[in-house]
């Protein structure tokens, strides 16, 4: 079982679990992961998702014993068939996606985390962008995701020299939202997410579609895409549960819609 799953308090948990290899990805739990990840977006009793990995590392990229097997997939299969369309689910499912990572981060596991809206990472954590190490090109969104968090030069830099960064200095650079204690890592995730799920989601994901929009559009069209999602917000019954909520002095009940 290269997953492990579990639905909580609202929340889609979903565990890389191939701790023997550091969770390194094969094709087996890529496509596990797609299948999870889509799960999440028909699902409307799932309201936010967190990813994490069992063991000492949250994803140490792709398993190069199956990336060199002859039989095994081309790397251009493992690339487009794997890793992209797992960025792409990530970034158009429109509920939040935390990543908690608890171990190292490297390549292509490193870039996954990267792609999803909120990254928590243990103290002990470390992100690697491993690919220059062995002739390759970082991957997994890395080479659109890495430079808008951190900008070009940073973003070159470390992934020209497979640079290991900490925890404390990915938070300090703006790589990640937030470290915590190894051990307070889950707790907090789980806090956190059990809190975006009870917020009106329908609204955090239009929020996120509007972010990932705003990659390419001027502020005209922008402001367009804000009128048009505002608009549908609008509609929801989350904006109607809140402003009445608002208007009554009493906690809003959010469904999601």
């Amino acid at each position: 079982m290269t997953l492990i799953t579990q639905i909580k308090d609202a929340v889609l948990y979903i565990t890389l679990n191939r701790p023997e290899v550091f969770n390194s990805f094969n094709q087996e739990m890529a496509f596990a992961l797609q299948k999870q990840l889509d799960e999440a977006a028909s699902n409307s009793e799932i309201r936010a998702v967190v990813l994490t990995g069992n063991g000492k590392a949250f994803c140490a990229g792709q398993d190069l014993a199956e990336a060199t097997d002859p039989n095994g997939p081309a790397l251009q299969s493992i690339v487009g068939e794997h890793y992209n369309p797992i960025i792409l689910k990530i970034r158009n499912l429109e509920k939040p996606v935390i990543a908690a990572v608890n171990g190292v981060a490297a390549g292509a596991g490193a870039n996954i985390a990267l792609a999803c809206d909120i990254v928590f990472a243990a103290e002990s954590a470390s992100f690697i962008q491993a690919f220059s190490k062995i002739g390759l090109i970082p991957d997994s969104g890395g080479t659109f995701m890495l430079p808008r968090l951190i900008g070009m030069q940073k973003a070159t830099a470390l992934m020209m020299t497979a640079e290991k960064v900490m925890a404390a200095d990915a938070e300090k650079m703006n790589m990640i939202y937030k470290v915590v204690p190894d051990a307070e890592l889950l707790s907090q995730v789980e806090q956190f997410a059990a809190q975006l799920a009870q917020m009106p989601t329908k609204g955090l994901g239009l929020t996120k579609r509007a972010l990932n929009l705003s990659v390419t559009n001027n502020l005209e069209q922008q402001l367009a895409v804000e009128e048009e999602l505002q608009t549908q917000a609008g509609n929801s019954y989350d904006f109607k549960e809140g402003t009445a909520a608002f208007l009554e002095k009493r906690k809003p009940v959010f469904r999601g819609n």
